[in-house]
C-alpha cells in the first residue's frame, strides 16, 4: 500500500524534524548587532523553556532550531568596530546618496543578520552595499534605476 494512504502515528507531525536554517559564510557584525544577537538568544531560551513546560512540540521544534542557528552565528561572529575613517564607505558606515530621480536615501552597512532595508540597514554582501563599499563623497554608483551620487558618509 502506498505510504500516502497510511495514517501518521499520533504526534508524528512534520515539525518534529525541522531542518536547520542554512548558515552563511559571511558573518561580520557591528557592536550593536552582536548585542542584539545576545538579546535574541536569551529570548529564544525563554521561548524554548516555555514551550517545553507547555509541551508545545511545534514551538519546541521552532525555538530549538532558531536557537541552534543563532548560537552558531554568535560563535562565528566577527566583530568589526565602528569605522573611524569617514573618507570612504566601509562596513558600519552610514552613507547618504542622491538618486537621479531626486530622492535621497541613507543606509547603514551592517552584517547579514542585522540587515533590514526598510529600517535603513543593508547587508554588506548585498549588491547595493557592494557598489557603495570603498567609495567617497562625490562618487557616482550605478543602481538598477540609474545612478546615485554619494553625498555623505557618517
Amino acid at each position: 500500500m502506498s505510504s500516502a494512504f497510511v495514517r501518521e502515528r499520533e504526534g508524528g507531525e512534520a515539525f518534529e524534524d525541522l531542518p536547520d536554517r542554512p548558515l552563511s559564510p559571511h558573518h561580520l557584525v557591528t557592536p550593536s548587532g552582536l548585542s542584539r544577537m545576545d538579546d535574541e538568544i536569551e529570548v529564544l531560551k525563554l521561548r524554548l523553556a516555555e514551550a517545553q513546560a507547555a509541551d508545545d512540540k511545534a514551538e519546541v521544534a521552532r525555538a530549538s532550531r532558531d536557537l541552534r542557528y543563532l548560537t552558531q552565528r554568535r560563535m562565528t561572529a566577527e566583530l568589526v568596530p565602528p569605522p573611524s575613517d569617514r573618507s570612504h564607505v566601509r562596513f558600519g558606515s552610514s552613507v547618504t546618496f542622491a538618486r537621479d530621480d531626486g530622492r535621497t536615501q541613507t543606509y547603514r552597512i551592517v552584517g547579514e543578520d542585522e540587515a533590514d532595508p526598510a529600517k535603513g540597514s543593508l547587508s554588506y554582501v548585498s549588491p547595493l552595499a557592494q557598489a557603495l563599499m570603498g567609495k567617497a563623497v562625490g562618487d557616482v554608483i550605478a543602481i538598477p534605476q540609474g545612478e546615485a551620487e554619494i553625498v555623505e558618509i557618517r
